[in-house]
This record gives structure tokens, sequence and C-alpha cells, in this order.
């Protein structure tokens, strides 16, 4: 306690001395607006011709010592005392502009007009309102006039995530969030203001400290667009702790992203690290531990038929005779009657087993998930003079996931130190390394979409606790030995990835208006990823074609051992920039405000890859391969061994870059911007034109809050209306104006070397264009207490790239091209409203929406896209949305047998003789929606009560569609990667759902269900459904296949497309801390207890019966978003 009283009193006695010295309060850069409050009642303050007030944190503590002076009279000054209040003379005015600074605190600016104030104060750290952060410059927000959108990292983390990107979710206004996998450490997909381009990369350009950073792993434009696509490797940021990001800034139009150039046609998210600051070391430590609730049968999520109802399934099938499919596994009632019938079993052993696997209910979902623990721990240090400034810190993150067998590790360390040399030089270095380690199943054996599909009717263990087998058939007419949980622990995907990254920011100032910047940036990263299948498996047993244990045949191609797969790939990237910078003031009073800068840059790019599969792996006796085999005993494996050879792969991008920006602002009322690029690569045409194309825009704002008459409008703090247009370009990697050889070894059929056409020339090829229009503005009322922003785009993409089909007489059959036209038009706003501001209580609340209107403007090649692709979304359509999907018009059940009726233009099938597939299916299938949200936002509210402090966030999506998961079709996809089931198909290894209860099964059940009737082989009208009339009709030899089957019809029908709207209850936090006079006696400076809930609820249609909206059935089914709860705490000292 003395100690807090000492504090204060020196903070007295340095702030009333501060008041000697005369001129120390001048106005400068880097005034902010605080927050202000209605005042306490102070008993001691009521003197009718002073400025009375008081000043406290943001926990409500008061600031003695606290500097207060008039703003146009800085010698007019005082000091607040131990209670934090503070008197100043009115001099008979009725307004007076007051400034107050504290050590450690934003500076903030208020206007008395009478009555007490009550002032907080932010620390420095966590205020963003002052400026925007582009990655070239930091600009004063006023002055601004991009759409650019600042969040605080720390306002957005959350325990149940592991990187940044995965926190964005209904953060930013114009960003859609998109996730088809509950997994920890699955790379989001992310777009900003809309989709610009059709085969080209969708995802924004991710900057560190003013750098671009690269994937570790190249991944193809085509996979990271599908939206089916789980990408387990992770982006340019996945291994950057999020604990050591400052803040974010999101640059979404043409005048924010045209410095950076050809990479930045889908928006720019800049990241800015933490760095130190004046003062004593400072050392932060924190913790979380999460708990993560796996998934459940009884949730309402999983809708399948228990052991029991699948039995009676069974049973009902076997009396009417049903035919099962050859490549079924008899298991189940099917097993135990096939046993039965071979008089293998007795009639009494029948009725005792069926009554166990009756009873058994599996819980697969037990089995291969958990509810895990996961923790994080992070410690830093941080602090400085006048000479220079350092942050420091260390991380630590193992991430358990729900699903057995996957882990995350990640160890990470961060230095940043800023030091100043001599006035007119300073530098700030940077070094951050990390290291990701990363184990998860094989990706053809999905235990989430296992623990749906497969029957619950099978046993995972035999009476004696040894794993239960059955025979799975897939390469042959006879299966081998079967179980996941056998699959899963023999085999494995391992990953792990280091990177580091080396900075440095050398800056010289010539003049007070003149400074240069010299910036060099080095980064490595290494990434290993092993695939292991053990000999134990059945995926070995079927290479092999024997079970584990017993001699391999003479088929076999792989006789011995197990399967490992090995993939590396090394990137290391540099980029150079030298920028001049000039920013002047001129006219009287410094009305006129000229800035800009010129800059240089050169980058270089380069990926080395090594990928080689050998076969005969023994993990388990010292890391062995099998050698000596006797190859003419095994041609299969002889032939395999000579055509398996390792791949190697190179590829280096050079970029050299110039840039320039221009800005004018007349009485930080007025402002105009310009900024222009050019970009040079070999990649961009073969002509001298094409080579470069310059990137530019043009903005300007305009404050009429400065106009006087609207200055006298006390109740308006802010008002800036925005306005730019700019023209943007892109440019595939994997084209080139010129033919690529790639030569080969020694043929030794031909006796000569051999070499391929790795890339065909594409000369022609021209930059894909967008321009964009934004129009903005961002208000501020009644003392910052209600801030309204907004923006308005229209965007539009031309010469966008296509693929084209030709004749594979040209060697090839598709062909890039510039044939498409892009509309991205849209608007957001987001609303901040703090309505209670007192000294104990503050409760603020915050919202925002975000528009999209995406619409593809020309005709794609007839042939470009086939049946699937217009199913699945994948299709591009003139006039609609990008991720548009089709489906087929479903009419009802047939009253006669219960097989599903579609308008399959059976009865006019001479209108689609000669057609294009893109002509065909747009005319017969139905376009159903979109699988992409065209609006999508949040809202949040935070409440403290002194040094308690709650928030809770939502986030929502709308627009989006989705499909229930299949019942019949190749959309339902078993572990295996076949299909689950036809209704002639039905396999006694797997599941069902639910819905089967309810199916047709005689005349007049149409009328009340829309759940087929099950048509085996053997029905009278098998055949009727089973193929389809375009397969098989007499005109099919002169139209496109319409479908494979009535079944695969049903599945992709518009009867079960539903809304993925939802509305999702993201966190809730909780946290206090606890107060200096109990901590300080342990030497702690702060001590903060945590606690937090996540993916607590979601709503949602009902017609989804429990599927998430992420989850659709288009493909496997993946893991949902998991609820946990979190705890944890902060600590200084």
């Amino acid at each position: 306690m003395r100690t807090y009283v000492f504090w204060k009193l020196l903070c007295l006695i340095v702030a009333m001395a501060a008041l000697t010295v005369p001129g120390v309060f001048a106005a400068g850069s880097g005034t902010s607006v605080g927050q202000f409050v209605p005042p306490p009642q102070q008993s001691d303050i009521k003197q009718v011709n002073l400025i009375k007030g008081i000043v406290f944190d943001a926990a409500g503590e008061p600031l003695p010592g606290a500097s207060v002076w008039e703003k146009k009279s800085p010698k007019t000054a005082t000091a607040t005392d131990l209670n934090g209040v503070f008197t100043l003379p009115t001099k008979g005015r009725k307004s007076v502009t007051l400034e107050i600074s504290y050590i450690g605190m934003k500076r903030a600016e208020v206007t008395w007009r009478g009555g007490e104030l009550s002032i907080m104060l932010e620390d420095d750290t966590n205020v963003l309102q002052d400026v925007v952060v582009t990655g070239y410059q930091v600009i004063d927000k006023r002055a601004s006039t991009s759409a650019i959108t600042s969040i605080k990292a720390e306002d957005i983390l959350r325990p149940d995530a592991i990187s940044i990107d995965q926190m964005l979710e209904g953060q930013v206004p114009d960003l859609m969030f998109m996730s088809n996998s509950g997994e920890t450490g699955v790379a989001p997909k992310i777009r900003i203001r809309g989709t610009s381009s059709i085969i080209g990369n969708r995802e924004p350009l991710w900057v560190v400290d003013g750098i671009v950073v690269q994937d570790p792993v190249p991944i193809s434009a085509e996979d990271l667009n599908d939206p089916d696509y789980v990408n387990r490797i992770g982006n340019a940021i996945a291994g950057l702790n999020p604990q050591d990001i400052e803040r974010l800034d999101i640059l979404k139009d043409a005048s924010a992203t045209a410095l950076y150039g050809t990479k930045a046609a889908n928006g720019v998210i800049v990241i800015t690290t933490k760095r130190g600051r004046e003062g004593k070391p400072q050392i932060r430590y924190n913790n979380t531990f999460t708990w993560k609730i796996r998934p459940r049968y009884s949730d309402k999520s999983v809708d399948v038929m228990n052991s029991k109802e699948r039995i009676q399934l069974s049973r009902e099938l076997w009396n009417d005779n049903y035919v099962y499919n050859a490549n079924s596994s008899m298991v189940g009632y099917e097993g135990l009657m096939m046993r039965l019938f071979n008089k293998e079993i007795t009639q009494e052993q029948f009725n005792s087993e069926l009554a166990y696997v009756e009873t058994v209910n599996t819980d697969w979902f037990n089995l291969l998930t958990h509810d895990s623990f996961s923790q994080q721990h992070n410690a830093s240090v941080s602090g400085g003079g006048e000479r220079g400034v350092y942050y420091a810190s260390l991380g630590f993150m193992d991430n358990d996931d729900v699903i057995k067998g996957t882990t995350n590790r990640r160890y990470s360390a961060m230095v940043n130190l800023d030091i100043n040399f001599a006035p007119w030089l300073s530098a700030a270095f940077g070094v951050t390394g990390n290291v990701n380690e990363r184990q998860y199943n094989q990706e053809s054996i999905n235990p989430v979409d296992y623990a749906y599909s497969a029957s619950r009717a099978i046993p995972a263990f035999n009476a004696d606790g040894s794993p239960y087998y059955y025979s799975k058939l897939q390469r042959y007419s006879y299966g081998h030995n079967y179980n996941i949980l056998n699959e899963l622990e023999n085999s494995y995907n391992k990953q792990k990835q280091s990177t580091v990254s080396l900075n440095a920011n050398l800056r010289f100032r010539f003049t007070d208006w003149l400074s240069a910047n010299a910036i060099f940036s080095y980064t490595t990263s290494s990434t290993d990823m092993h695939s292991y299948w053990g000999d134990r498996t059945w995926y070995a047993a079927e290479l092999r074609d024997s079970e584990y244990g017993m001699p391999p045949s003479a088929e076999s191609v792989m006789p011995q051992g197990g399967e490992l797969t090995f993939n590396n790939t090394r990137n290391s990237s540099w980029t150079g920039r030298l920028q001049l910078d000039a920013n002047r003031y001129l006219g009287e009073n410094e009305i006129h405000n000229i800035s800009g800068g010129i800059g240089f840059e050169a980058s270089s790019n380069t990926y080395d890859g090594y990928n080689r599969i050998d076969r005969g792996y023994f993990p388990d006796r010292g890391m062995t391969f099998v050698s000596g085999i006797n190859l003419d005993n095994y041609p299969n494996y002889k032939a395999w061994i000579s055509n398996n050879v390792p791949t190697l792969s190179n590829n280096k991008a050079n970029v050299i870059s110039a840039y320039a920006t221009a800005s004018y602002n007349w009485r930080r009322m007025i402002f105009l911007n310009a900024n222009a690029r050019i970009d040079g690569s070999n990649n961009f045409g073969d002509r001298a034109n094409d080579k470069i194309l310059p990137i530019w825009s043009v903005s300007a704002s305009f404050d009429p809050a400065q106009l006087g008459f609207i200055r006298q409008a006390t109740w308006i703090d802010r008002f800036i209306l925005k306005a730019s247009y700019g023209f943007q370009g892109n440019m595939l990697s994997d084209q080139s104006p010129v033919m690529i050889i790639k030569k080969g070894p020694m043929d030794d059929y031909f006796g000569e070397f051999t070499s391929t056409v790795s890339r065909n020339p594409n000369p022609d090829l021209k930059w894909e264009k967008t321009t964009s229009v934004n129009l903005g503005f961002d208000i501020a009322f009644l003392n910052n207490r209600l801030e309204l922003e907004g923006d308005v785009y229209f965007k539009r993409t031309r010469d966008a790239f296509m693929t084209k089909s030709i004749s594979t007489v040209n060697g090839y059959s598709s062909y890039v091209v510039n044939g498409g036209n892009i509309s991205n038009n849209g608007y957001s706003v987001s609303i901040t409203g703090r309505p209670i501001q007192t000294r104990y209580w503050q409760w603020s609340v915050s919202g925002s929406f975000s528009r999209v209107i995406n619409s593809i403007e020309s005709l794609p090649a007839g042939e470009s896209y086939n049946l699937q692709d217009f199913l699945n979304g994948n299709a591009i359509v003139k006039g609609q949305p990008v991720g548009t999907f089709y489906s087929y018009r479903y009419l009802g059940l047939s009253p006669i047998d219960g097989g599903p009726m579609f308008d399959d233009w059976y009865d006019h099938v001479d209108e689609l003789i000669g057609l294009s597939k893109y002509d065909t299916y747009t005319r017969v299938l139905s376009a159903t929606g979109s699988r992409e949200p065209y609006m999508s936002g949040s809202f949040s509210t935070r409440l403290r009560w002194k040094r308690l402090y709650v928030t809770a966030s939502f986030n929502y999506s709308l627009g989006a569609k989705t499909r229930l998961f299949g019942m019949y079709s190749s959309s339902a996809k078993s572990y295996s990667g076949a299909n689950i089931a036809t209704a002639s198909e039905i396999r006694p290894e797997l599941n069902l759902s639910r819905d089967y209860l309810d199916r047709w099964q005689q005349p007049g059940d149409e009328l009340h269900t829309d759940i087929p009737a099950i048509i085996p082989n053997g029905h009278p009208s098998y055949f009727k459904y089973i193929n389809h009339w375009s397969t098989t009709g007499s005109g099919s030899d002169y139209i496109n296949v319409i479908a494979n089957s009535y079944w695969d019809m049903y599945d992709y029908s518009d009867l079960r497309v539903v809304s993925a709207d939802y509305l999702k209850l993201a966190s809730v936090n909780i946290s206090y801390e606890l107060p200096e006079r109990l901590i300080s006696p342990w030497g702690l400076s702060r001590l903060e207890l945590h606690a937090a809930g996540n993916n607590l609820h979601t709503w949602c249609a009902k017609d989804l019966k429990g599927q998430t909206p992420t989850q659709g059935g288009f493909t496997t089914i993946q893991l949902s978003d998991r609820p946990s709860f979190s705890f944890g705490l902060n600590v200084s000292f």
C-alpha cells in the first residue's frame, strides 16, 4: 500500500515539475480523441468559475499526475491530484478545448462546455483510432481516403483457434468467411468484396510488417477455389503466433491495395506485430487451457439409425428377398443369416448373436473422437529508453483436436528491436521463427464420416477384447480384414513446418519533411510431410494381396512392409525496397499539406520440391526398407519399382517494381490521393507491352465537420466522406508466353533421351483487369458515443481467365484464354454505440453487415464444365454468382412403386440433341443457390463494471444454400470413397439416415412422405430407376448424359436443397483484473483471470434436420465447429 501511495505522489511531483518548463505541452501530431462520460459527483470541485473534471483509466482507477492543458494556450495547465481530479479557470468562456496526457496512456482531447468532465484514458498500446497501416505507409485515419478496416488483435483472439485467419469470422465488413471443416488448423476460405477471378487465386494477399509473405507450400488455385477442398497444410500466416500480433488492417478498395500491384486484386490483410515502448522492462505471461467437446450420437446433428433400427431394416430387406451388391460386406443381420444358411452356426447361436448386435449400438464417435484438452503459453518482455525499445516473446501451443490421433504443436519466438542511432538515423530489426508439428489421419480414412456412415450394429471389438474385423472389398472380388481402429493405429500423416524470417528497416531523416527507408527481408521455410500406411492395415493387405502374417501373392505390388510417402518443400524469398517520403506544410497557418513517396522494390520467391513413394518400409525395425526381394516372383511389384521414381521440382519467380504515391490536403478538410505501381515479370506475356501493366488509383475525402456551421453543431464529432477509383490487374503464375520443354532421362526402348512439353505457350494471354469504385462515409456523434461507418462499391473484372476446351489433336485438351467478365457490387455498414459511460460502468454495442452481389457476365465455353461441376457448384454460368450449383427438378414420388420422379426433359428430348454441355445442363437443371453467402456480419456487446468485463459475440451468414447429406447416390460417399448406397445397393456394413424409417412402402404414402421406396434388384421397377434414359435411351448417342440413375437425381434434386443461413453464438468471455493493492505485494503489476466459451450454439433452418450449415452433402462429411470452454490468466511483472 505504501508503494502504491508513493507512486501516486511521484507522478504528481513529476507532472507539476513539468508544468514549470515553458512550451512542454505544445500541441502536436498524435493527438487523439478520448472517451468522455458524465462524471461522478465530486463534492470538492463545485466552484462555478472553474473547469472541473476527473481522469481515470479503463479500470476506473483515478490517474494522479495526469497533465491537463488548454489546446490553444498550453501554458494554462495543471495536473490531477491523488484522486485524479483537476481544475482550470474558465476565464469567462463557455467552451474550452483541453488536452490530457499521462505516461503510458494515449493523449486525449475534449471540449468543455459546462458541467463536470469525466475522462477515461486508454493504454497507448490498445488504441488504433489514430492511424491506419497499409504496409507502405502509416496514415492518419482522418487523412485516409481508402476503404480500410482496422482491428486490434486482442479484440478477436479466440482460445479455440490457433491462427489469426480463423478468428476473422464476422469481424470485418466486406469479408466473407467460409470454413468447410471444424478441425483445428484448417485454413478457412476468405473473400474480400466478392470473387474477382474465375480460375485464378481468389484468396487475399497477406502482409506482415510491410512484407508480402508466401504460402509454405504452393497450392493450386483450382484446389483453393474448390469449396470442398480442406486445406490442412495452412496458408502464409499459419505459423505466426496470434499473441505476437498488435493489429490488422484490411485493405479493401483499389486505393488501398494499388501499391501492392498485381497480387492485390483480392484485397490485402496487413498484420503489424508488437513492438516495444519506452519504460522499465515489463514481463508478461499468459496461458489458456481449452476443453473442446466431441460430437455425439445424441447431438441433433447426427440423425442416423441405432443398431436396433438398422437390424430391423435389414430384417425387412431380407424378408423381401433383397439382392445385395456383390461388393457388400456381409456383417450384422445379413452376416448372421449367411452363416446360418451355410450351417456355420446353429439357430440358438444365431438368436444369441442377433440379440447382441441388436443392442451393441457401437459408439463410433466415442471410439474415434474424444473431448480434447489444449493449452497455450506465451511469455514476453518489452521496454527501452530514448535510444531504443525492444519486444521479445516465446510461445508454445499444444492443441489436441477432438479427432483422436490429431495433434497440433507450435513453438514460436520473436524479437523486434527499434534503435535510434542519431536524430537522422534509426533502424528497426525483427527476427521471427516458428516450428509447427502436426499429425492427422490419412485422407481416405475420415473418422467423422465413418462415425456417420458405419453401421452401429458392427462391433469394434470381440468378446475377448481383440479387434473385430470384417471383410471389406475394393480391388478384388474377395476382401481383406478391416477395422478402422486398426487402420488409424497403423497409419498417419505427419507434417512439420519451420520458418525463419529476418527483417531490417533503416530510416533516414534528412529534414523535418524529407525521409527515406531502406528495407530488406529474408524468409526461409521448410515443410516435411510423411504419409505412412503400416503393413497391418487393410490398405497394405490390398497392395500385398494377402492378410497380415500370410505370404504375399504373386500379384502383390508390395510383398513386405508398409508404404511411406515423403514430400519436402523448401521456400526461400527475399524482398528489397528503397522508398523516399516527403511531407510538407505550406501557406499561411500551414493550410496546405503535400505528402508523397516514391519507391523501388525487387523480390524473389523460390520453391524447391522433392517427392517420393517407397514400399517395404518397417519403422519399428530401425526405420529400414526391405531389400533382397526376388522381383521375378512379383512381376507387378517389379513393374511398379521400375516406374516409381522420385520427383524434383523448382519454381522461381522474380519481380521488379516501381511505385509512387502522392497526397494533398487543404485545412485537413479536403484530402486527395493518387497511387501507382508497375510490376515487371517474364510471366506477363510475350510482347513488350504485355510484360508491364500499371496499377493505379485516385481517391479523395471530405471532412464537412471542419466547416464552421457544422463545427457549431456540438453533437457531431467526425464526419468524413470518401470516394476512390482504381485499376488493378492479375496474371496466372502457371502460364508462360513461350513453350517450356522438360528434358527427360534416357528411354530404354528407343535408346535416346526424351523430352516432354511441360507448359504450352500462351503468348496472347493478357492481364485480368479489374476496375473498382468505392464510396464511403465515417461519422461519429455525441462525443463518439455513436459511430457509423459504411461503404458501397462497384467492381468489374474483364478479360478474366477462363479454360476453353479444344480438340486433342492439338496435343492438349484445354487452353486458358481471356474470355470472362465478372461483376461484384456490394455495401457494408458498421455501427458502434456506447449507451453507458460512467466511471464504474461501461456498456458498448457494435454490429456490422456486408452484402455482396456477384455475377458472371460472360458465357463460358460450351464444353468447359461437366455434369458434376454443375451439381457441385464449380461451373461458371452467365448471370449467376460464383458458386452457384444446379439441381434436378423433383416432381414427387410415383404412386405405383414409390420411386422418385423428375422433370428431366424425357418428353421433349429432341430439343436437347446437338446442344453443348453448358446449354444442356442450364436447361435441364435448375439453379438452386450459391454455396457462398451474399451477406454476413456480426454483433457484439461489452459490459464493464469496475474491473469485471463481460463480452459476447454473435456471427451470422445469409444467402448460402447447401444440400442435405446424401441418402442414395454418389453424393453419399463412404469412408473408402465408394458410394454408400443406391436404392438397390444398401450395404450391411453401412448405416443409414433415419429418414429411411419414413420411406414410401405402399400406395398412398406419397401423400405424406418424400422418401422413396427401396427398390432392389428383382423388383419390377428396378431397371426403371437404376439407369437414366439419357445413358441407355434411343437418343443417348446425340445428347449429353443428364444423370446416371434416378437415385443420383434424388440426392441432387431441389428437394434436398436447404438454406445454410445461420446465427452463431461465437463467443462469451468474462475476465476480472485484480486490484493493484492485492497483487503489488507479490511483485505483480497486473493479474487478470479470464474464461470463455466458443461456438456455444448455432441457430439455423429446421430443414437441415440437425445437419450444421457449414456441412454439405457434396462430399464426405467433415467435422463441424465444436463447442469449447477455456480459462486462463494474464500476468504482468
